[in-house]
């Protein structure tokens, strides 16, 4: 179906902003997947306005990012130190704001709410509701999932989000899935109906994660020893995402073969995630497993020289515990990196195992520490690896994301289209 210029979504994403550092605080692939995916949309005539929650007092109320592409700020409780946690009790005045802006609009001016993650599908839910607006919802992640696959000492995820969870699947027009996994427990756990569930892989940029110059040209842009053993975890501190594992394999791989430590570089980049200390328990942790010299702790970066520190590294690492995908594995494949990752979720598709990386099943240190040492005590398979990488990962456009996104929107409003048929029909 072609798009009008005039056909406008409106995409919610309360609990995060887009315009924040990915890595950092709540910010992550998500974010990317966003903003990412709203700009391929926007260049086939569909403009996206992407709603977040004002978190500080000086913002604009409107920000265009990209022609066709505008955060708009809501105004909903205090503007600084509200948790994501928290955020459920701000959901009436999330909506009225939603509400007090969209009224200055013409009724017909959003064909579609996209919501993404499930705050932002409750406030989807109140304003569908008051408005008859389709509602389409992508979870990300889910706490029946998560909770399935907790980390050691992890905090299981409240009921409260559960219960949420299931408010959102019933009051969705039709959601959206990463991976056949991901729709699979959708339907298993929250009750989703089949037909209403859509298969919509994440993409990445291929023109900015791409193998470039090569590993050389980017150890000499980082000043990185041409002949260091990097590995690396991106992604935000905490537990869920595992960077504990990778520090323990290390260890491992240490104590067999002590040689290693004068090459071995493990390099862990990303900002806690919400006002955890996590951080700092990781450097303790290092500390403790007596390789504080071989582990380097790097703050988030742009996404331009985020592809150069894929690039440098010999391999890339998401020990995750559960990935509704996985953003980061693919990424760093793009760019011509083998990846090792756990086998689970979405990292299961993200990854294909033995032809663009490795996967791990559990998060035995020493599982982790045999695979990492086999793939760096063997370069020319790594070499097979990083070219299978590349091949696998340009299958993974954001194109292709934003065209099945706008193929489920054309569903949800002929399907809105005919339910209205019916109803005059009936009357």
């Amino acid at each position: 179906m072609k798009h009008s210029k005039k056909s406008r979504i409106a995409t919610l994403m309360v609990h995060s902003s887009p315009l924040d550092q990915a890595g950092v605080g709540d910010a992550g692939g998500m974010n990317v997947y966003v903003v990412e995916s709203a700009k391929k949309m926007a260049q086939s005539g569909v403009g996206v306005d992407i709603f977040t929650r004002a978190n500080h007092t000086n913002l604009p109320e409107s920000v265009e990012i990209a022609e066709g592409v505008n955060v708009k700020h809501l105004v909903a409780g205090p503007f600084e130190g509200l948790s994501k946690e928290e955020l459920p009790s701000q959901l009436g005045a999330l909506t009225s704001s939603f509400m007090n802006y969209q009224k200055e609009l013409p009724n017909d001016y959003y064909s579609l709410l996209h919501s993404h993650y499930w705050i932002s599908g409750q406030l989807g839910w109140m304003v569908s509701e008051r408005t008859g607006i389709p509602l389409i919802h992508t979870m990300h992640t889910t706490a029946k999932v998560k909770n399935l696959n907790l980390a050691q000492g992890e905090t299981p995820e409240p009921q409260t989000r559960a219960i949420g969870e299931e408010q959102v699947v019933k009051a969705s027009t039709g959601l959206i899935a990463n991976t056949d996994a991901e729709a699979a427990s959708l339907v298993s756990l929250y009750d989703a109906c089949p037909d209403n569930v859509f298969v919509v892989a994440p993409g990445v940029d291929l023109q900015t994660f791409a193998p470039g110059s090569g590993k050389a040209s980017a150890r000499v842009k980082l000043n990185i020893a041409p002949d260091a053993i990097m590995i690396t975890f991106v992604g935000r501190i905490q537990p869920h995402k595992g960077p504990d594992v990778l520090l323990r394999a290390a260890a491992e791989m240490i104590s067999h073969s002590p040689h290693l430590r004068a090459k071995l570089a493990v390099v862990i980049m990303g900002g806690a995630s919400g006002s955890s200390d996590e951080l700092e328990k990781i450097k303790t942790l290092a500390k403790f497993l007596k390789i504080q010299d071989v582990t380097h702790f790097i703050n988030p970066v742009l996404r331009d020289h985020l592809a150069d520190w894929y690039r440098a590294s010999d391999l890339v690492c998401v020990p995750s515990y559960s990935e509704s995908f996985g953003l980061v594995a693919l990424e760093a494949q793009a760019c011509g990196t083998p990846v090792v990752a756990t086998a689970i979720g979405g990292l299961r598709t993200a990854v294909s195992d033995g032809i663009s990386g490795s996967l791990v099943d559990g998060h035995d240190p020493k599982a982790w520490s045999a695979v990492i040492s086999r793939l760096i005590t063997e370069p020319a398979r790594r070499l097979l690896l990083s070219m299978g990488a590349v091949e696998h990962a340009s299958h993974f456009g954001w194109e292709n994301t934003a065209r099945k996104t706008l193929d489920v929107y054309d569903w949800a409003l002929s399907k809105q289209t005919r339910s209205k048929l019916r109803l005059a029909g009936d009357a």
